[in-house]
């Protein structure tokens, strides 16, 4: 199949490295306003691109399906502009709810795959943590997420992309990323508490860092503390019940368990081979994103269903503007 790439930034090219591992492509088609990206990807790549996806279907008649990689408040637009067209859609995650609803009924309508990248969903850690934890109560857990904001990007400005806006901005988006695989470990959210303020000198209009309190309707409970300004990238956690440890330094290595019967720390190996790019936090595999790349052309061949859509993350959406706004009443 041949397949279209919206956005040429750091997300774009690392999808259509990846999506060239996959027997069933064919041609990858870029598209980018911006000149340079187009150019870079060309050379790098060696696609075909455009400054439009409309210029970009009527040359290519055989697109499949559309993988969206732009910023996220621009993703509902070109979700239903792609749906309309008849294509499968692909997108980054979005952070806000914009045309969820319309977007859903329109890929049921057209008969239309709309699947949403969860890329922590398919780490093997979370994989593995998720299975030792199903169905268990009276379970608690600490979780430090936290990385300072320039750091994200140290090829721009924060206030270039899309965390430095408030709709999108950079606790937002640690919520967005955690929130689903804890939501469907421990259970659905039944209480919570919030505090929040600022502690940098960070130029943001949005609180930069949170202690959250959870509650599960399973008898789960935790603690999340995610921010923008702890200078070295952390991602710590802990889970502790009576029978039960773990504890993970974000790392592909660095998930271990507490043996009951040797009462020693033990390591879990869960990877044959890890890969990273260069210039990202050692937090940052790619085998979860090829993991989910194939869950989705495995959806579109009729093979598997998506581990997380549109309908669930509206929920956990709705979660953090309410942990967003429980500051503001």
């Amino acid at each position: 199949m041949d397949v279209l790439v919206i956005g040429l930034g750091s997300m774009g090219k690392r999808r259509i490295r990846l999506l060239r591992r996959f027997k069933q492509i064919g041609n990858i088609i870029g598209v980018d306003a911006r000149e340079d990206r187009r150019v870079e990807t060309e050379k790098t790549f060696f696609c075909k691109t455009y400054p439009d996806a409309d210029s970009a279907l009527k040359d290519n008649k055989q697109i499949l399906c559309a993988l969206i990689c732009t910023s996220p408040l621009s993703h509902h637009k070109i979700i239903s502009q792609m749906l309309e067209k008849g294509l499968h859609v692909f997108t980054e995650i979005n952070l806000v709810a914009d045309g969820y609803k319309e977007n859903i009924s329109l890929a049921r309508q057209k008969n239309r795959v709309l699947f949403l990248s969860s890329t922590f969903y398919y780490r093997e850690e979370i994989r593995f943590i998720r299975e030792r934890v199903k169905g268990k109560s009276n379970l608690n857990y600490i979780y430090h997420i936290g990385q300072y904001l320039p750091d994200w990007h140290p090829w721009e400005n924060y206030k270039d992309f899309f965390v430095g806006d408030a709709r999108t901005n950079g606790c937002r988006e640690i919520m967005a990323i955690e929130l689903p695989w804890i939501v469907k470990s421990f259970g659905s959210v039944i209480n919570y508490d919030v505090i929040a303020d600022n502690i940098s000198k960070l130029n943001i209009a949005y609180k930069d860092n949170y202690f959250i309190r959870l509650q599960h309707e399973s008898g789960n409970k935790g603690i999340l503390a995610v921010d923008v300004v702890s200078p070295k990238a952390v991602r710590k956690l802990e889970i502790y019940g009576e029978n039960i440890y773990f504890s993970w330094d974000g790392s592909p290595t660095g998930l271990e368990y507490y043996d009951l019967k040797d009462r020693t720390v033990k390591a879990v190996q869960l990877y044959d081979n890890i890969e990273r790019l260069e210039g990202y936090s050692a937090f940052v595999v790619e085998n979860a994103y090829e993991a989910e790349i194939r869950n989705f052309l495995e959806t579109i061949e009729g093979k598997a269903r998506p581990s997380y859509g549109f309908e669930d993350d509206m929920e956990i959406l709705n979660l953090i503007d309410k942990i967003e706004n429980i500051n503001n009443r």
